[in-house]
């Protein structure tokens, strides 16, 4: 896994989120998911891309069981990019780097 990539916990979840000051992408991901380690390596790349534009976290739900149901997920992966706190976009399922450039783009316009 890159270092540009920030891993979550239910316990650092409200810090590295909601708190943050600058756009995060949530990928709600697990180990046995092979759509998920599909799309992680193009995760990578676009942490490296964007920069300090948004924060790409991941966190697994098999080892963080409290905060997925908040925000209603109910398959994986799933992306959701918050901004200042708030859900601003949610695509489901995997994609190719094009497609999540353009999600992330139209998310933190």
């Amino acid at each position: 896994m890159s270092e540009q990539i920030v891993h979550l916990t239910d316990d650092t979840f409200d810090q590295e989120v909601l708190q943050s000051d600058v756009p995060v992408l949530v990928d709600y991901w697990a180990e046995w998911c092979a759509p998920c380690k599909m799309i992680g390596p193009i995760l990578e790349e676009l942490a490296v891309e964007y920069g300090d534009r948004i924060k790409i976290t991941k966190i697994n739900i098999d080892d963080n069981a409290q905060t997925p149901p908040k925000f209603g997920i109910r398959s994986i992966p799933t992306l959701m990019v918050f901004k200042n706190g708030a859900v601003e976009g949610t695509k489901v399922g995997a994609a190719s780097k094009s497609d999540l450039a353009a999600f992330i783009e139209s998310s933190i316009a």
